[in-house]
């Protein structure tokens, strides 16, 4: 799992780590300053022993970059944006599979459902679901009920 923070504050991380080593602090000490295992404090003074200052240079992210281009992830908001029935489907409920479904239609590229997942929190999106109501439902006599019905048969303090 990678660590939290951005690849220069990682670099800072392990900056003061390999400066506090080389005070003279002991490893489970320097570990604890920093906030990392003391494996992590042994592996970061091995490497850099070996690498010297390339050590400390901030890496991207590991993993594959994302295969759309800005330009493909704006259309595929506006593709989104129409509704899953326009896009083909029988009801207006997205999902991941369907998602990667219009990105392979669309531009060829196939996406796993949770490399969508990432994809859509990219673009700022969030998972939502539909409110499970019934269609048979009357909010005219709901709102009734709970005006007039309710405060009637609800316990009172001075009922209980």
């Amino acid at each position: 799992m990678r660590p939290i923070g951005t690849p220069d504050q990682l670099s800072d991380r392990r900056r003061k780590a390999i400066a506090l080593l080389q005070q003279g602090h002991r490893v489970n000490e320097t570990a604890r300053l920093v906030g990392v295992t003391p494996g992590a404090i042994t592996q970061w003074r091995v490497a850099y022993e070996q690498q010297g200052e390339a050590f400390f240079e901030a890496h991207s992210p590991p993993g594959r970059a994302c295969c759309l281009s800005e330009k493909q992830i704006d259309q595929l908001k506006k593709w989104l944006l129409k509704g899953a029935r326009q896009n083909g489907y029988p009801t207006e409920l997205w999902t991941l599979r369907r998602i990667a479904e219009v990105i392979q239609k669309h531009f060829g590229i196939t996406y796993d459902p949770s490399s969508v997942w990432h994809l859509l929190q990219r673009m700022g999106w969030s998972c939502q679901k539909p409110e499970k109501r019934a269609r048979e439902r009357d909010e005219e006599a709901i709102a009734g009920w709970r005006q007039m019905d309710w405060p009637r048969i609800k316990k009172s303090p001075q009922n209980a």
